[in-house]
């Protein structure tokens, strides 16, 4: 295997180190490959033993999860929404993971790694929620061995076929290098395609901004019923005055109560309404046809209320999930 054997036994640890710092800092970075290569070095005599590989990752993690951790505890909610706007993966992924911390708690860390997209924004949400630092690195710690676990067992169980692969980048080492890199730039096209394709289909259904949302509540006669589709938990939640909490796919028949020309105004917290225009089309479908997604969603009402004049947010108040 050549000079690629050579450097991979030499500085193996160090590029674990990189590979799953940068990954883990939000970089395209992907890291799994790497720990596959170091599980099958690991069955050579001079290949890293599988302990050193893992303090690697675990340290790793640590470093960036905590830089995570800290900008979660001192922006909020903006830090969320950063971390999506900027993200190949759906903008839903706020809710998603906000749910999901929200319900588990920290030990959700334990399993988020393994979710895409959702371990800088698990360790953000365990900054927002106020996790006690010390409970926050333990999760986080088990979760980094448990990720990269899988990765060396796999490179373990079939390092023979590891080997293979090294060698052929040694004998056809360009050609190789340009299929890797071609088929990570077709995933990341194929990704961001995909958000593309959301982000123009739900760009159809019609905004409303809070300043008419605001106006319609107090002028309409069939009434405006305001529904959150942002994530639900044990954890307080502050809310629009009257709003109506449903999940993104709880059936429709939970309005059943409602009338059909009722004006509906879906809101949620992540970049382009996501969540908020996915349930507002799916409502129009099932026939309420004055369905609108607020423009902005909660943080432009939030913005806004001092202003409006508008009262104090609802809030949700039960305990904090286990572990806080």
């Amino acid at each position: 295997m050549g000079d690629l054997q050579s450097l991979l036994d030499g500085h193996g640890l160090t590029l674990v180190f990189f590979s799953v710092l940068a990954e883990q800092a939000g970089l395209p970075v992907p890291a799994y490959p790497m720990l596959f290569v170091a599980g099958a070095l690991s069955m050579q005599e001079t290949g890293p033993s599988i302990g050193a590989v893992l303090f690697a990752v675990v340290a790793a993690c640590l470093i960036a999860d905590t830089a995570w951790y800290f900008a979660g505890k001192r922006l909020g909610q903006p830090m969320l929404r950063t971390i999506c706007r900027v993200s190949i993966s759906p903008d839903t992924c706020i809710r998603q993971t906000q749910s999901l911390y929200l319900r588990v708690g920290p030990r959700s860390l334990v399993f988020a790694k393994l979710l895409p997209g959702a371990g800088a924004l698990s360790t953000a949400m365990a900054g927002m929620t106020a996790t006690p630092f010390l409970t926050f690195l333990f999760y986080d710690a088990l979760g980094a061995l448990v990720w990269a676990g899988g990765a060396l067992l796999a490179g373990v169980v079939f390092s023979d076929f590891v080997d293979t692969i090294l060698a052929a980048f040694s004998a056809y080492g360009h050609i190789a290098f340009m299929a890797v890199v071609g088929g990570f730039a077709l995933f990341i096209a194929w990704r961001f395609w995909q958000r593309w394709r959301l982000l123009r289909r739900t760009g159809k259904i019609p905004r409303m901004t809070v300043m008419e949302l605001e106006q319609r509540r107090a002028a309409s006669e069939r009434g405006v019923v305001v529904l959150d589709v942002r994530a639900d938990g044990n954890a307080p939640i502050e809310r629009i005055p009257g709003a109506v909490v449903m999940e993104l796919h709880a059936p429709i028949d939970l309005l059943a109560e409602q009338r059909t020309d009722s004006d509906f105004v879906v809101y949620c917290a992540c970049p382009n309404e996501m969540s908020a225009a996915v349930l507002a089309e799916r409502l129009r479908a099932a026939g309420y046809p004055n369905t609108w997604a607020l423009a902005g969603g909660f943080d432009e009402w939030k913005r806004l209320q001092t202003p409006l004049g508008a009262a104090p947010a609802d809030v949700d108040v039960a305990p904090r999930p286990a572990g806080h």
